[in-house]
């Protein structure tokens, strides 16, 4: 496996992992690479400090390299661009105030909106059939940018 630090025509900067330098070619010639941040296409190598081997000191700490002292990666579970942390956040209220009803979502939305469930805020998965239904039968319903949780896949 081997870790690229990668950048799109934007500027956002991502790690991404690879099963070999082939397998990064390969996928970028097809054009098959896409920014985490935004989604776009065009994106590339950006430069990375090498990493380096460093001995532990007696306490187990690392022992400081030796030279200017490289920045260090960005965590690929932390956000780095500010619309990461505005997605954390409304992921973060919408699980904290409302009930996850996966895959019953469509029908959960309607029960609610025909008054034959009680009213409250659900949040949960539809498919884009059921989403236009909901839509074209007036239920307020908004997608979320993201996949909750608790989903395996």
């Amino acid at each position: 496996m081997i870790r690229y630090t990668l950048r799109c025509a934007e500027g956002h900067q991502f790690d991404s992992w690879f099963q070999s330098a082939e397998a990064f070619e390969a996928l970028e010639g097809r054009g098959m690479l896409s920014c985490s941040v935004c989604g776009g296409s065009k994106v590339e190598k950006a430069m990375m400090a090498p990493g380096v081997a460093t001995k532990a000191t007696k306490d187990g700490k690392p022992e400081a390299a030796p030279g200017p002292v490289a920045e260090r990666p960005p965590s690929l579970s932390e956000p780095v661009h500010p619309l990461e942390h505005a997605i954390k956040a409304m992921r973060k209220h919408v699980e904290e105030n409302s009930t996850y009803v996966g895959g019953n979502f469509a029908r959960e939305a309607r029960a609610i909106h025909l008054g034959e469930a009680p009213d409250r805020l659900i949040h949960g998965e539809a498919n884009a059939e059921e989403a236009k239904s909901l839509i074209d039968d007036g239920v307020p319903v908004m997608p979320l940018p993201f996949l909750p949780k608790n989903r395996s896949t």
